[in-house]
């Protein structure tokens, strides 16, 4: 059975449910990951788990080092990768507490290492994002979510913006112009690190600048040539399943 992996984001730093066998400290080409991993199981799959923002939540989202993340975890042997980041609700339909599963993302961060390609000797190489969150996983959520009975909002747009600060009144208003569902701080360049990536769905909660918080959970799916890889106003979780090939 395919190693699980699970990135968590604010407010899920640890899981309840996770029978933990084992933590290990991973060493990656471009740094440290934001800590150790931890390995166990959740209903008889094999799972191994990672706190985005460490386990005391002392790493901002424009700080995290999202490349040693994902690398660390394919090191590790996950073949898919569920994240979970804290976003914020922009459409008025898409209310607290609801599940939302995006389908696209608009890049609104700078200044954030974002691709293996790069440095001397290392061929250009242009990942196709045209569609970033793997159909198959969608698909594999959706059903997850029915079999559960958990309403899900299928389809949206996460607007990944740079923080830490959170949106203007302004900004938020642009990012509905400019088709955003939804808002957070960490959908890149996670969502890009492994190609193409893919999103699962979205809790919202109440917020101040948004009409809703969301939870976010979204899939991908990775491919590594050669072993290298080809959040918000308000808060909320979300959640990425990325198969690593």
């Amino acid at each position: 059975m395919a190693l699980v992996a699970i990135i968590g984001g604010s407010g899920l730093s640890q899981l309840g449910n996770l029978e933990a066998t084992q933590r290990r400290v991973a060493r990656t080409p471009y740094g440290e990951p934001s800590g150790a991993l931890t390995f166990g199981r959740i209903a008889g799959r094999d799972v191994v788990f990672l706190a985005r923002h460490g386990y005391g939540h002392t790493i901002a989202p424009h700080e995290v080092n999202y490349r040693a993340n994902i690398w660390a975890l394919k090191d590790a042997g996950a073949e898919c990768v569920v994240s979970v980041a804290s976003v914020g609700g922009i459409r008025s339909d898409i209310a607290p507490g609801m599940l939302v599963l995006p389908d696209q993302i608009i890049d609104y961060t700078w200044g954030r290492s974002s691709t293996y390609f790069e440095g001397a000797g290392v061929p250009v190489n242009h990942i196709d994002f045209t569609v970033p969150y793997s159909a198959q996983l969608r698909k594999r959520v959706l059903q997850a979510a029915a079999a559960c009975k958990e309403e899900i909002f299928d389809g949206g747009v996460y607007a990944a913006t740079q923080g830490p600060r959170l949106e203007t009144a302004a900004e938020i208003t642009r990012l509905e112009r400019d088709g955003a569902h939804i808002v957070g701080m960490t959908g890149m360049p996670e969502a890009a690190s492994p190609s193409p990536a893919c999103a699962a769905g979205c809790r919202a909660t109440p917020g101040s600048n948004t009409p809703a918080t969301t939870s976010t959970a979204s899939a991908s799916c990775a491919r590594y040539p050669a072993f290298m890889p080809a959040s918000s106003s308000t808060s909320a979780t979300t959640l990425t399943a990325s198969s690593i090939q």
